[in-house]
């Protein structure tokens, strides 16, 4: 019986060892695809954040993952991952941060992000007297807590404070770093631990009128953190951070590692860290402070 296509079974079989040709073409037009999709998903909507320093101690440690998302202050060229646009005074959708967010500031002269929290807006006037935020001329909360036990491991070996009496074995003979904290509470209510263990030049600053376009950053580390009260090109952000300069918003902590991460897959679940993926970085609320 004849094939009613009209070709033969030796036309539409393939030859023994006969391989598809591939069209690369189509493979790197869909690989060009995939890295835009990529690009514009860490650009709009969130990317994930790795905490190289302790500036955020003690609520980022060193070796956290986190989650930041692109669009609660709407899009600048801060916004773009890898910051491929040039700079620019331009803002879509904007909005302000609030007291007490977590944010990816960019330095203002090399394309390096940081990570700080939020505690004055634009319009505030900000000074800094002995380690505590006076604000619009009235000193904000500060009250000393128990100390706080920080995990000792590879990425925080608890060296950076200076104080070797940080360094001590808890009850159950467990190394930790046991830090010094204060809880500080902003005007919307929000509240959270600093770190503040010695009298340093940032601990005072000139108080300042911050410009309608920006905010005024800090780290929760306050004694080791280069933020608007450093003006300090090499290190500081130099003052006020101008809103277009703001990349996200952190939200979560996905995961956190503690340096002893190998190519061995057996030490990609020893090194986590516990208790800390899935924390949230929006900070907490007492309800009683104005808003």
């Amino acid at each position: 019986m004849s094939n009613v296509t009209g070709m033969s079974d030796t036309d539409t079989a393939k030859k023994d060892g006969e391989k598809d040709e591939v069209n690369w073409i189509a493979e790197l037009r869909g690989l060009a695809i995939m890295l835009l999709a990529v690009l514009a998903f860490h650009s709009f909507v969130a990317k994930p954040f790795y905490i190289p320093s302790t500036s955020m101690m003690p609520n980022l440690l060193v070796g956290d993952r986190l989650i930041v998302s692109k669009y609660p202050y709407g899009y600048s060229w801060a916004s773009i991952t890898f910051h491929l646009l040039p700079r620019g005074k331009w803002r879509l959708f904007g909005g302000t941060p609030e007291y007490g967010d977590i944010v990816i500031p960019v330095h203002p002269e090399r394309s390096e992000d940081y990570i700080k929290r939020v505690v004055a807006l634009p319009g505030d006037r900000i000074a800094v007297k002995d380690g505590q935020i006076i604000l619009n001329g009235t000193p904000i909360k500060q009250e000393a807590e128990p100390p706080l036990d920080l995990p000792v491991d590879e990425n925080s070996r608890c060296f950076g404070f200076g104080d070797p009496t940080f360094l001590l074995n808890n009850d159950e003979g467990v190394p930790v770093c046991r830090v010094p904290v204060y809880r500080e509470t902003l005007p919307n209510g929000t509240t959270y631990l600093i770190i503040d263990h010695i009298n340093q030049p940032l601990d005072n600053f000139a108080e300042m009128t911050v410009p309608d376009d920006a905010v005024f950053v800090m780290g929760d580390n306050r004694d080791h953190s280069a933020d608007s009260r450093e003006l300090n090109s090499s290190r500081g952000l130099l003052g006020a951070v101008p809103l277009e300069n703001i990349g996200g918003r952190a939200e979560f902590i996905t995961f956190s590692l503690d340096g002893t991460t190998t190519l061995n897959p057996v030490s990609w679940f020893t090194s986590l860290r516990e208790g800390r993926a899935w924390t949230t970085l929006r900070p907490a609320r007492t309800g009683t402070e104005k808003e």
